[in-house]
């Protein structure tokens, strides 16, 4: 049973004296189900009522007559057969995208039922008609980030290592590696699990993965399709499939922009994109990062442009997957791949410990690959070398030009003091850049 650290979450979210529903939103099969209904629920409540829209779009007539909780409670304990404890028990309202009443009816358990144990999941909240703003506690879950891939590794000695943040060639020579195996078999829980499995001999855990992760890329394609409609489906599948195929691109230096032209035939600018590429991001799909060019002032959303960002795919392992990268291929760390699954890598720990917007810099050929602000508002800038190798030519250049009092760079090696305003840190310490942000979570 894989352990999250969003469990922490929803342990403070049930000891508040009064609370709004709680809404898990995140990618299909990220484990938002499993969560709440076999672990959380059973852990903390006497009872969970599990309603499932999906598995059970008969459920919706329950919400057809009414949207008062009381008449809501009511029809669910006749259907179920249960008594309902608003007190002791969980309402658990799985995959509420599939019956929008249910959605609008948790603005009326915010306001009239605020005792009342209220949990709802969905992996197409983002693309809903109507959302009750203001009247749910929102929560997302994504992939099992490389702090929770230790975790399920069992090796409690590492982790607390790791949770340290100690820099040392022993704790690198074990760290290390199970970045890389990270790399490969990437967040999903299905995939991690499986890696895990005891038992299991190197070549089966690998084809199992492979697997796992040819199986959720099929599911999400017919996911296009169902809530898309066919035609927006094709340009949506294009976007998806050319952002590893852009990220490949890049041989050397930080990961391009994102190029519009040749992804979908007959639309070269971003406005005719647009589209695809909003319903991906709000799918939890994607994640953008914002290059701004020039001396990086707060505040920086104001010096960014809507057409220019990269993006990157929201789990590591499934990059790898649809470029085609076997294990060995993550282990041998080609110099072809590695820059870009590295930063990609960093994007995802930073989505998943940090609410910030991402932003990286730019100026003439200089580039670095993420900008933290941190609580006192300073400009962090912090650059990816994916080797051991760590000359940082696009770093220097933004010391010379804006002398930050902090900078990081993340590299292949174990890390080591600070020299001047740098830090270098391990690549695997991606995670506590979001300690520095204003709002870690």
């Amino acid at each position: 049973m894989l352990e999250r650290l969003a469990y922490q979450r929803l342990l403070a979210w049930k000891q508040q004296a009064a609370r709004k529903p709680l809404l898990l939103d995140g990618a299909r099969q990220v484990g938002k189900s499993w969560l709440i209904g076999r672990q959380f629920g059973p852990r903390e409540f006497r009872e969970v009522h599990w309603l499932d829209f999906r598995a059970n779009p008969q459920l919706s007539a329950l919400f057809a007559e009414s949207l008062d909780p009381a008449t809501i409670i009511d029809n669910i304990e006749i259907e179920l057969g249960q008594r309902i404890d608003i007190k002791r028990d969980l309402l658990f309202l799985d995959e509420i995208g599939e019956c929008q009443q249910a959605v609008d009816a948790l603005k009326y358990f915010a306001e009239r039922l605020p005792h009342a144990f209220v949990c709802a999941s969905g992996s197409n909240i983002g693309l809903l008609r109507s959302f009750p703003v203001g009247k749910v506690d929102e929560l997302a879950l994504l992939p099992l980030c490389f702090e929770e891939f230790l975790m399920a590794a069992g090796r409690e000695p590492l982790l607390a290592a790791h949770r340290a943040q100690r820099q040392s060639g022993t704790v690198h020579q074990q760290l290390w590696p199970r970045l890389l195996d990270y790399y490969f078999v990437g967040g999903m829980p299905e995939a991690v699990a499986a890696w895990f499995e005891p038992g299991q001999r190197l070549l089966e855990r690998t084809a199992q993965v492979t697997r796992i992760h040819r199986n959720l890329i099929n599911g999400y394609r017919r996911d296009f399709g169902k809530y898309a409609g066919i035609h927006d489906a094709q340009h949506i599948e294009r976007v998806l499939e050319s952002v590893p195929m852009q990220l490949a691109a890049c041989q050397e230096g930080s990961v391009a922009r994102y190029r519009f032209k040749g992804v979908v035939p007959q639309k070269q600018r971003y406005r005719e994109l647009a589209g695809p590429i909003d319903w991906l991001e709000k799918a939890r799909l994607l994640w953008k990062c914002f290059p701004v060019q020039g001396r990086p002032e707060p505040p920086l959303q104001a010096r960014i442009k809507a057409n220019r960002f990269r993006l990157y795919l929201f789990d590591v392992g499934l990059l790898g997957h649809m470029l085609g990268m076997t294990y060995a291929d993550q282990r041998a760390q080609s110099a072809a791949h590695k820059g870009y699954i590295a930063e990609n890598f960093v994007r995802t720990e930073l989505g998943a410990h940090c609410r910030q917007p991402c932003y990286g810099w730019f100026e003439a050929r200089a580039e670095i690959e993420f900008l933290i602000r941190d609580r006192q508002g300073q400009v962090i800038p912090v650059e990816v070398k994916s080797g051991s190798r760590t000359r940082a030519r696009s770093l220097s250049a933004y010391i010379d030009r804006y002398a930050p009092t902090r900078a990081i760079k993340l590299t292949g090696a174990p890390g080591s003091r600070s020299s001047g305003p740098v830090e270098t840190w391990p690549l695997y310490h991606a995670q506590f850049l979001a300690y520095l942000s204003r709002k870690p979570f």
